[in-house]
């Protein structure tokens, strides 16, 4: 969670991105300190200069670019103080994140969505490094601090950035060294939440030859989501620390060679997954302590015991090394060469139920290492034809562990609908759980035992039939000794993991070139095969025994067992110790788990591998009918390899379930123009594209976990504008607007909306300015907007959330979040051209309440969870350059 309430897709300083625009990198002060309004105007002036962009892996203006991109300059991420992924979104049309964590965001270009955790999961969208793919999403929430620009490249653009960029890519290009000057900035920021950052940046000319640029942000704010028990802490905190170093040597004219690493480390509290439907209680005396708002506080707290006694939250640690080299082989032929290795650890202890008591307590543990290496030669000798050729190799290995632990007592209350005590507490409501120790009393347990199976019995035979026979049935399958027994068993703190790994090598071969048929026409083609051999492994495993609660489920749910073996299976359930005698002695009970079945020997580890190949590829026409005038057509092809998915075992013993997804491929039509009018004070800028997906990936909820299946077809619409005008320094307007019609087109999900896609997004504000007194004051408000957004592509629809894709069916449609408005505004005042700038923030500024995630791995459970979006924040920033 972050300090800013950024949700919506939308705010028009992107626009910025595509006109002759603010300068892109730190500049070092005058040597004149005494620096007067009219010289800051003067270097104001100075800095208007044509933005240059390598979305298309050349230099070029914005202007010049066949597809929609949305850029942001070093001065634009200043002045909106933008520094992470939340804040970008809400001012780029058609791009969208949801933050649960740094360690869990959804990023979304025109309605698609990437965010899962599997180490065989393939991205459709990718957060790049200067052109290095961050290709999983619990390595991709990387700081924004000390860049030169970010391109936000929508639509596929496999052909030229690989792999991750099915439908679009997004490239932070970090600021490099300037080998002529030395200088620096320091920052500071204080709020409320007791929020602050403190942030620098030192730039070295060493020689005429070297350079170094160092720079380091760490930021930490309070939880917005109180929590309401003793020892936790508040809720979607922020505790955040980043480093970058970089070493440039120019030893030629002809080349240049950047040594760039980055460190990043986050341990924020724990994420509010609030339930509600159950109150926040006091787990030991059963008082309620809070309402069902989103935005009250949660009495979340993992199990005892749970990963060696862990508190809720996250411990994240991202690094890596990037070599750029750059050489002019000749005027004409230049060579690209980029060389990286990155890794990344998590650990996320999740409170997964929502509520006080330790139903399901959840981790997830990922390892990542990736290794990779580009080469592209460019043509470019001034003439009408411009192109490059390239090969890159890409190895990465991934491993995802997640560990649940259940209170079997608590879980089975859950599932016989009784809570709240289920009566024994007079008067009790149903929203308010009952004390942690009622569910220790056998015989409140073994009454819900019988319960559960009644009601199983209920549910297999006619309607109609008598109490008295389906009574007799249940004594005779499950009499009252045995369900005190099985009560008896029941565990505090079963425990259950699984493993799944993944190894891939990728090969690429790609090209693009582009011909300039006129002064005014161009045309263009790239194309581009990649070759992936992958593995994936899975070993599932109980830590602490079999789950009685799951035997027993097995035994009245296990198809085609006769009567006789569902009476032996419940009756060794209620043998004493039953959770922990060994198969070979308590036949004929298998090693069951609740969530995830144990391969065999409980935990060996079983693997599969496919190799798979594919092309994608892009044509395009640009006509200009001047410098400042673009109209565009692209088609192009993307392409998500095939997945091959991972399932734990249906029974205890039995074989892992590989799944091979067909690839994922969409066709893309987009046409539009850029333009720059009235002295180029007056920027429009529109697209309009259409998008045909086959064999459309997601993911399907199994139980309490989750697993990659085909949807089949899908399709989406839609138009992006974008409206910027200065008519002079003292004013600048912007507003933007952007509509995407996506719909699934066949199967069990026909006719239902994309996840976190909006069909509108919409916003607008301007930026005053003046001279005042021997400064320069500003002020900037704006406000977003977005429409309804479901959180899971079932749409949180009934029909798709019964057994067995849950346990417990959902019958309320209500995960999704209408449509809201955020309002935002800064005031700032500088000297000496900004040299010391003091500035004043509002984030949410009206309080809206709005949720940012809904459903999760609780709704398996029929607890679906809730995460508050962030409330009004505010503070001031200071910032001094020397």
């Amino acid at each position: 969670m972050q300090s800013r309430a950024l949700y919506a897709a939308g705010s028009l300083l992107a626009l910025i991105s595509a006109t002759p625009a603010l300068a892109q990198n730190e500049q070092a002060p005058p040597p004149d300190q005494a620096v007067t309004k009219d010289l800051a105007a003067d270097q104001a002036a100075a800095e208007e200069e044509t933005i240059v962009v390598t979305a298309q892996l050349r230099e070029q203006r914005p202007v010049e670019i066949p597809f929609a991109l949305s850029t942001f300059t070093s001065r634009t991420l200043e002045d909106l103080n933008i520094q992470e992924f939340e804040d970008l979104a809400r001012y780029t049309p058609g791009f969208a994140v949801q933050n649960q964590s740094p360690n869990n965001p959804a990023i979304s270009i025109r309605g698609i969505t990437v965010d899962s955790g599997f180490s065989y999961f393939e991205p459709r969208v990718s957060i790049y490094q200067d052109g290095v793919s961050i290709a999983k999403p619990r390595g991709a929430y990387v700081e924004l601090f000390d860049v030169e620009r970010v391109e936000i490249s929508k639509g596929p653009q496999s052909t030229l950035y690989g792999r991750g960029a099915l439908i679009g890519a997004v490239n932070i290009v970090q600021a490099k060294p300037d080998l002529d000057s030395t200088y620096g900035r320091v920052r500071g920021e204080y709020g409320n939440f007791d929020y602050w950052l403190a942030e620098a940046m030192l730039n070295a000319a060493i020689s005429p030859q070297v350079g170094l640029r160092v720079s380091g942000r760490y930021k930490k704010r309070d939880g917005y989501v109180e929590s309401l028990l003793p020892g936790v802490e508040d809720f979607n905190s922020i505790e955040t620390g980043a480093a970058r170093a970089i070493l440039r040597v120019e030893p030629s004219d002809k080349l240049t060679f950047d040594l760039i690493g980055n460190y990043q480390k986050d341990t924020p509290s724990g994420t509010s997954f609030k339930s509600l439907l159950y109150r926040p209680t006091d787990p030991v005396t059963g008082e309620v302590l809070g309402e069902l708002d989103v935005g009250d506080g949660a009495a979340l707290a993992p199990g005892a015991g749970f990963e060696g006694g862990k508190d809720l939250g996250l411990d994240r640690k991202v690094w890596g090394l990037t070599g750029l080299t750059k050489y002019e082989l000749s005027p004409s032929w230049t060579l690209n060469a980029t060389t990286a290795y990155r890794e990344f650890h998590t650990l996320e202890i999740l409170d997964i139920d929502g509520t006080s008591l330790p139903i399901i307590t959840g981790a997830e543990e990922f390892d990542n290492k990736q290794f990779s290496q580009d080469l592209r030669l460019t043509w470019d000798n001034k003439g009408p034809v411009t192109a490059f050729i390239g090969a890159s190799y890409f190895h990465e290995k991934s491993s995802q562990r997640q560990a649940v632990q259940f209170d079997e007592r608590t879980a089975l209350a859950q599932i016989a609908g009784a809570l709240n005590g289920g009566g024994l507490i007079p008067g009790r409501p149903a929203t308010d759980p009952a004390p942690l120790g009622l569910f220790g009393n056998t015989l409140f347990t073994t009454a819900l035992l019988r319960g559960v199976a009644r009601q199983g019995i209920v549910n297999s035979v006619p309607i109609g039939t008598p109490d008295f026979i389906i009574d007799g049935v249940l004594d005779t399958l499950l009499p009252l000794p045995v369900a005190a027994g099985i009560a008896g068993n029941l565990k505090a703190d079963h425990g259950e993991q699984d493993i799944n790994r993944s190894k891939t090598e990728a090969f690429d071969i790609f090209g693009d070139v582009t011909w300039k048929v006129s002064d005014q026409f161009e045309l263009g083609a790239g194309l581009r095969w990649t070759h992936d051999d992958k593995s994936t492994s899975i070993s599932d495993s109980v830590l602490n025994g079999r789950s009685i609660l799951g035997g027993f489920l097995g035994a009245l749910q296990t198809p085609g067992l006769s009567d006789a073996e569902r009476i032996g299976l419940l009756q060794a359930l209620a043998v004493p110790g039953a959770a922990t005698i060994p198969p070979s002695i308590l036949y004929p009970v298998p090693l069951f788990g609740l969530t995830f079945q144990p391969t065999a020997n409980n935990g060996d580890e079983l693997e599969a591998k496919n190799k798979d190949n594919g092309f994608t590829w892009r044509l395009f026409g640009r006509y200009a009918p001047n410098d400042d005038t673009s109209f565009y057509a692209i088609y192009a092809r993307g392409r998500r390899p095939e997945v091959l998915s991972a399932l734990n075992p249906a029974v205890p013993f039995g074989d892992p379930r590989f799944t091979l997804v067909d690839a994922e491929t969409v066709d893309s039509f987009e046409v539009g123009a850029k333009a720059t009018l009235v002295d180029r004070k007056l920027y429009l800028d529109a697209s309009l594209f259409y998008y045909k997906y086959d064999n459309f990936q997601t993911l399907e909820q199994v139980g309490t976990t989750f697993i990659t299946t085909n949807a089949g077809k899908a399709k989406s619409y839609g138009l992006e504008a974008q409206l910027r005008y200065e008519p002079n320094r003292n004013l600048r307007m912007f507003a933007n607007y952007a509509f995407n019609h996506a719909r699934f087109k066949t199967g069990v999900l026909d006719g239902n909306r994309f996840r976190l896609a909006p069909e509108h997004s919409f916003s607008a504000g301007f930026t005053w300015a003046a001279n005042a007194g021997p400064g320069r004051i500003d002020f900037t408000p704006a406000i977003t907007y977005q429409s309804k957004v479901f959180f899971d592509d079932n749409n949180d629809r009934p029909e798709l959330q019964q057994p067995p894709a849950t346990l417990l069916p959902d019958f309320v449609q209500d995960e999704f979040q209408k449509g809201y408005a955020l309002v935002s505004a800064r005031l700032g005042y500088g000297l000496l051209a900004d040299k010391y700038r003091v500035e004043l923030f509002i984030e949410n500024a009206l309080d809206k309440e709005y949720i940012k995630d809904a459903g999760n791995s609780g709704d398996a459970l029929g607890l679906p969870t809730f995460i508050a979006g962030e409330p009004r924040t505010y503070g001031i920033q200071l910032t001094a350059r020397f």
